[in-house]
């Protein structure tokens, strides 16, 4: 009885706030299906971490030794230390994505570039907004749709932010059913969203599929050198994937590894979001930014759609520019469902998933070139 007295004594409002936060994230999770694989284990350790006087994050062993506890480890060896586990995820979402459609239409690699515009406005407004550069570059990720990235750039650069990073990528990650079809509408009209495109796919052969993991290695380890562990982990569970000779362990990468790495990832980002760092004004200025990058991103590769059909024959979709996100597969299936809303008969899926694949690539490299070019800077 005198401990639970003592436990609910130690209760501040702001753990009383990270209850709450991380309820609404399981909420979201269960209820709405949103991102639950990673969703529910940040809520459930939002949770865990704010309990007072948690052994999760400290613990006096018998003979009054103190260890850390089982989260605060996990931050340290899988991310702090060695930034593991994002990296590791990366090789499960390689072997799930297929390059087809973008290996048959090239085109859609300009895509992907113009879908990371939120990452650099969002790090001009973090800076406007008061963040030194560092913090504003790592907000500045969340603009890449792709969590993983976020945590590793945020941690590589040694943000004091990374569990507000974390929950607003991952969260509007979750959100782009709702996010992408205001910002596309914002900046297009009905008729262009009716727009029909051919897909006349050009042969994509085994040797081709086998060589792209590897040439993408190299190029982009001999132009950003910082986003190598990102690409080549991202390229290598692709290479698993398309080899034709370990299916088994394509099967596990996509699978049982992604599973493992996402759920303990989920749970070791808790570590930053305990109450005195979390529950700031800071936290919600993050979240702001974070929706500016998201909306940004797709209206950059809109506006770059409208761009090139001013000299294409053949008209694009503008909604595909809008899908060169790393928000995979959610956003290729949002632009075909817009289209279909727009003209029962356009199909336009494929087109959506060539940008969308590219935006995989383009956010990890865009990750890579920003820890590049502040470190340069800082370093100057």
């Amino acid at each position: 009885m005198e401990f639970l007295v003592e436990g609910v004594m130690a209760l501040t409002w702001q753990q009383l706030v990270m209850y709450g936060v991380g309820i609404a994230l399981i909420w979201l999770a269960i209820k709405k299906g949103y991102e639950p694989s990673l969703l529910l284990p940040m809520g459930f350790g939002a949770i865990l971490v704010n309990l007072p006087l948690s052994g999760v994050l400290d613990q006096t062993l018998q003979g009054g030794i103190a260890t850390k506890g089982i989260i605060e480890w996990l931050f340290e060896v899988g991310i702090e230390a060695s930034e593991a586990m994002p990296i590791l995820l990366f090789i499960g979402i390689g072997a799930m994505i297929d390059f087809g459609p973008l290996l048959s239409n090239p085109l859609m690699f300009l895509f992907g570039a113009g879908a990371q515009f939120g990452i650099f406005a969002a790090i001009l407004l973090a800076v406007i907004l008061g963040f030194d550069l560092k913090d504003a570059a790592a907000i500045g990720i969340i603009g890449a749709a792709d969590g993983p990235t976020s945590i590793l750039v945020s941690q590589i650069l040694h943000s004091k932010y990374i569990g507000a990073i974390a929950v607003a990528a991952y969260s509007y990650m979750a959100l782009v059913p709702i996010v992408q079809p205001f910002a596309i509408r914002l900046v297009t009209t009905k008729k262009e969203r009716q727009i029909h495109m051919d897909y006349n796919p050009g042969s994509v052969s085994k040797a081709m599929r086998i060589a792209f993991p590897i040439v993408v290695t190299m190029v982009v380890g001999l132009v950003a050198s910082q986003s190598v562990a990102l690409v080549g982990f991202l390229m290598f569970g692709n290479l698993i994937r398309e080899c034709g000779v370990l299916g088994t362990m394509s099967d596990t990468a996509q699978n049982n590894l992604a599973n493992l790495i996402t759920l303990l990832l989920g749970i070791t980002i808790s570590f930053s979001m305990r109450a005195d760092q979390f529950v700031t004004v800071e936290t919600l200025m993050i979240m702001a930014i974070g929706l500016f990058a998201f909306v940004m991103d797709t209206i950059g590769g809109v506006l770059l759609a409208k761009f090139l059909n001013l000299f294409l024959k053949k008209k694009i979709n503008p909604m595909v520019g809008g899908s060169g996100i790393s928000a995979f597969p959610m956003s290729s299936r949002v632009v075909q469902k817009m289209a279909m809303e727009a003209d029962p008969t356009n199909v336009i899926l494929m087109h959506a998933a060539g940008a969308n694949v590219s935006g995989q690539i383009a956010s990890v490299v865009a990750g890579g070139l920003v820890i590049n070019l502040v470190t340069r800077f800082l370093g100057a």
